[in-house]
Formats: structure tokens, C-alpha cells, sequence
């Protein structure tokens, strides 16, 4: 047992003979990693320093541009289309992008509610017309006849009342019949007396008809009912919601079932609009001026639209609007330019650069002539500066007024960041 227990016992000779170096030569490797790796991530993440130059332009015949800006096309009247009633949706027959004519049918709101609102307005209206159509007319023949008759019925008993009781007077006054009779007798004429006059009262008045006041609140009336249906047939024609423009769809907000509104919800509730739709023959170019060169514009100046999908087709344009504000911000007068003639190719929301000539010049079809800096064009292309950031484009889409990279690195790639040397 003992000599079991001595084999268990720690070396500790062993301990302190071995090498330091064993911790040494891996710490070196790891800092030589570390070094490394810090040194590709600084080459990878180092932002290129690039000589960057101005592109310059001139208009067809000599004329001097007066300013180029970029923006954004835009619908010049976006709607979206709302619903006038509240109601389930039964059918859409649209998709996005889809073109409709105006007056066609885009969706259809489930209507039985309204057709039962409509039905009962017209039920009241009949109603009321009635009434007053027997009111306009007077008391008919048959009415004026029987009232008469009842009248004359009513003499002859008033007569025999009054006889009897000049009968009913002699005897009494004779000490034939007790004065009960005489009571009795007079009674009865009294009561024959107030009869007649009744029906007398009751006959001129049929004879006469109905009083010029009582037909003209009956009239009153059928128009408020009129008013009523005609309310309810306009709920009921809402449920059908028609294309306000001739246009394109540019969104569809609901689905068969969904809860349409009359004012916005949210995307998690009932929908406030059904469609959104513009015209895309309608289209503008917004831009954002600088206020610096705001004042080389004015309404209606005339300008050459490009954009970068399709640079080789150019469309006339002219200043339709001007913002009345500035952005305080942005320190820009927004500005939207009218494309005369735009066609397909042309979308909302495409960048697009716009050329402003002098204003009562005549626009010209021809491109402006570019001055393109020297070593800028590569493969028919350029690098612009746009943010900080090197953006790869068409040499034909240049418009000028661009700032382009001159001799771009062999490496350099779009969207990549680069700082443009100073001096």
C-alpha cells in the first residue's frame, strides 16, 4: 500500500523543468495573426482618394445651359381612391399596373344592407304620394253623397223631434202627460238639433275638400321621403366604386372580404382607400433647387429630360410649378418640371436629370454637347460622385453639371465610398 501511495504523489521536478517557451511561440503567432488581419481589414476598408472633375455642358447651336439638376419622376395627380360607404368587400376586378378607363367598375361592395334601406324609402314614398295625390284630388263623389244623405236624415229626425214636442208642450200644459215627458221630448230635439248641425259642418267640409294648408305639409312631406330614397339609392350606387380618370393602378390596397371604411384605419384595420391610380400621361420631374441657383429660374423655363434607364431618349419639358416655400433643411426650392410627351418608358418614381436652357429658346431634339474630362470614359462608362459614394452610369446618360472620377482605380467598384482630393 505504501509503495502505491509514492506512485501518486505529483513530480514536481517535472513542473519546473519545463520551457517558458511553450507560452512564447504561440503569443507571437497571435499577434502576428492579429496584425495581419488589422492590416487587410485597413486595405479592404480604406476609403480611395480620386481626382474628381466638373462635366460641362452647352446646348444644340451654342446656346449656354443654364443649369442641370437631378430628381425624381412623380405622378402629377396621384389618387387614391376611396370608398363613400363602409362595407365588405365582394369583388375587385384590378391588379396592380393594370390600365383602366374612366367610369369603368373596380370594385363591388356587398350591398344588401343598402338595397333594404332603399326598398323601405321607397315604400314611405309611395305612401305619402298616395295621400296627398287623395288630398289634391277632394272628397269623391260618393263621400260628398253619403254625407248629404246622412245630413237630410238627420232634418227629418230634427223634424219629428220638433213636432213631438209641440205634441209633448200642448199635453202637458193640459195635465194630460207629466213634465218627465215634456223633458224627454225636449231632450230629444236638442239632441236631433246638435246632429244636424254635425253633419252639417261635415258635409260642407267634404263638399269643400281638403284646406290648401294640410295639402301643402302632405307636400312636404313626399319631398322629405324623396330625399330619403334618393339618399339610400346614393349609398346603394356607392357600393359600386367606378375609376374616377382614365389611368394606370399603381396600388391595390384590398382583398375579396376585406372591411372597407370611409377615412383611414391602418394597414391592421378596416382599409380607407381601395386603389391608388394616375395617368402616367400626366408625369412631372421633381426636383429640389438649390437656393443658390434658384434664381436662374422662373415659370415655365424650358428643359431637356433624360433619365438614366433609357439616356438616349429625351423628352421637352417646361416649369409648371414652383414651390411657394423653401426647405429651411435642405436650403432647396422644390421645383417640378411638365414632360410634354412622355411615353411607356417613362415611371414614377425613376431618377431623371434635367437640362434648363435659356428661357425663349426653342428645345431642341439634339443632345447637349458634354465636355467630358479626359480619362473619366472607360467601357463607354464613367464613375460619379453622388453622396460620397462612386456610382457606375452610361456616359450617355451624362447630362452634365456631374462630377465624374478621372483615372478611376483598376478596383474601384460601384457604390463603393471614395473622398475626392483636395486642392
Amino acid at each position: 500500500m505504501d509503495a502505491e501511495l509514492k506512485n501518486l504523489q505529483i513530480d514536481r521536478s517535472a513542473k519546473q523543468s519545463a520551457s517558458p517557451l511553450r507560452w512564447i511561440v504561440p503569443a507571437v503567432l497571435l499577434c502576428i495573426l492579429l496584425g495581419a488581419g488589422t492590416f487587410v481589414y485597413a486595405r479592404l476598408t480604406a476609403v480611395p482618394e480620386v481626382e474628381v472633375a466638373r462635366v460641362h455642358a452647352a446646348a444644340a447651336g451654342g446656346d449656354a445651359v443654364v443649369l442641370n439638376a437631378t430628381g425624381y419622376i412623380v405622378a402629377a395627380h396621384e389618387i387614391d381612391l376611396a370608398s363613400k360607404v363602409m362595407g365588405k368587400v365582394a369583388w375587385i376586378g384590378v391588379d396592380k399596373g393594370d390600365k383602366v378607363q374612366e367610369g369603368q367598375v373596380l370594385v363591388r361592395l356587398e350591398d344588401d344592407e343598402y338595397r333594404a334601406r332603399v326598398i323601405e324609402a321607397q315604400g314611405q314614398l309611395n305612401n305619402l304620394k298616395a295621400h296627398l295625390a287623395e288630398l289634391e284630388h277632394g272628397s269623391r263623389p260618393e263621400e260628398i253623397a253619403k254625407a248629404k244623405a246622412d245630413l237630410e236624415q238627420a232634418r227629418a229626425t230634427l223634424e219629428d223631434a220638433k213636432a213631438t214636442l209641440a205634441r209633448t208642450r200642448a199635453l202637458a200644459a193640459a195635465g194630460v202627460v207629466a213634465k218627465q215627458t215634456l223633458d224627454d221630448a225636449q231632450a230629444k230635439y236638442d239632441s236631433a238639433a246638435a246632429n244636424v248641425a254635425s253633419l252639417q259642418n261635415a258635409y260642407e267640409l267634404v263638399r269643400l275638400g281638403p284646406r290648401r294648408e294640410e295639402i301643402e305639409a302632405a307636400r312636404a312631406q313626399v319631398r322629405e321621403a324623396q330625399g330619403n330614397l334618393d339618399y339610400a339609392q346614393s349609398q346603394l350606387d356607392d357600393t359600386v366604386i367606378r375609376a374616377p380618370i382614365s389611368g394606370t393602378i399603381l396600388e391595390r390596397n384590398v382583398e375579396k372580404g376585406e372591411f372597407v371604411t370611409t377615412g383611414f384605419v391602418g394597414d391592421k384595420g378596416a382599409k380607407g382607400y381601395v386603389v391608388s391610380l394616375a395617368n402616367l400621361h400626366d408625369l412631372q420631374v421633381e426636383l429640389d433647387i438649390s437656393q443658390n441657383d434658384f434664381a436662374k429660374l422662373g415659370p415655365r423655363q424650358p428643359g431637356i429630360v433624360t433619365t438614366d434607364a433609357y439616356p438616349d431618349r429625351k423628352y421637352k419639358g417646361y416649369i409648371e410649378e414652383i414651390a411657394p416655400e423653401a426647405n429651411r433643411q435642405k436650403a432647396t426650392v422644390q421645383v417640378k418640371v411638365k414632360i410634354e410627351e412622355p411615353d411607356d418608358y417613362l415611371r414614377p418614381e425613376m431618377n431623371a436629370s434635367v437640362v434648363f436652357l435659356p428661357r425663349g429658346k426653342a428645345i431642341s431634339q439634339v443632345r447637349p454637347h458634354l465636355d467630358i474630362p479626359a480619362g473619366a470614359v472607360h467601357d463607354h462608362a464613367v464613375f460619379v460622385v453622388v453622396d460620397g459614394k462612386a456610382v457606375r452610369r452610361s456616359a450617355q446618360a451624362l447630362v452634365g453639371g456631374e462630377d465624374v472620377i478621372v483615372n478611376p482605380p483598376a478596383d474601384l467598384k460601384d457604390g463603393q465610398k471614395v473622398r475626392p482630393k483636395q486642392g
